[in-house]
């Protein structure tokens, strides 16, 4: 996925959003005032109601935005053409440039999807199980063992497992030393870590699923993790 642009090349309403994130994830959904989002992007509060209603308008613009980008980037990048290996692998990098450069999102993600409308929340819902259902056929297709029937379910407790690994980077990766925070890898580094862990959760799948190793709990671990609230992001 590309870099996120500047704040001056980017359009005022693109502005209102990555300030919204970036103010909804430090101080919480509900302790941020739509006056403080417009000072942050230099228009008035009133002005903002030109772009959004309101602030739940913009939770929804967000949480619904970035699923639906997953998705359609994850369908782009495991069309390739380039084999199953080949489309994983993409899928893996387009998830690790969305966690690396849109942590804020993660953030608001795990907090405030509870202060989203219902019909919202089962629009962003619906986005999630279309993308963890792309990733699972591309992992079985990926990994001979998991695409027995009797796998599936380690296949996508698997893909659950390498999704919370990758949306931990908020927590793992250290962006500001001056106010506390310990150094983090740089981020290319943590790009290839994640990348490698990714890969091998997957092979570790497969070599259970392989021996049998995962067959005790498969079932429950695989319909668990499908309603899982962190799905893809």
């Amino acid at each position: 996925m590309p870099n996120v642009p500047t704040a001056s090349a980017l359009p005022r309403r693109d502005q209102i959003r990555r300030e919204a994130a970036r103010l909804f994830a430090a101080r919480g959904f509900l302790g941020v005032g739509v006056d403080e989002i417009g000072k942050a992007v230099g228009i008035s509060g009133p002005g903002l109601y030109r772009h959004f209603a309101g602030k739940d308008a913009m939770l929804a613009d967000l949480l619904i935005g970035i699923s639906e980008r997953l998705l359609e980037e994850g369908r782009r990048r495991a069309g390739g053409g380039d084999g199953p290996a080949a489309a994983l692998d993409a899928l893996i990098g387009g998830h690790v440039d969305f966690a690396l450069n849109d942590r804020d999102l993660i953030t608001l993600h795990d907090r405030e999807l509870l202060n989203l409308k219902e019909e919202d929340r089962r629009t962003v819902r619906r986005l999630q199980r279309g993308y963890v259902e792309l990733w699972v056929e591309v992992v079985r297709q990926a990994y001979p063992p998991l695409a027995d029937p009797a796998a599936e379910p380690v296949a996508r407790a698997a893909v659950h497992a390498v999704f919370g690994l990758i949306n931990s980077t908020p927590h793992s990766l250290g962006s500001n030393p001056g106010q506390g925070e310990r150094s983090g890898l740089q981020r290319d580094g943590m790009a290839t870590l994640l990348h490698t862990l990714a890969h091998g959760a997957f092979a570790a799948a497969a070599n259970a699923a392989s021996t049998g190793g995962a067959s005790t709990g498969a079932a429950s671990a695989g319909s668990a993790s499908t309603g899982s609230a962190s799905a893809g992001v």
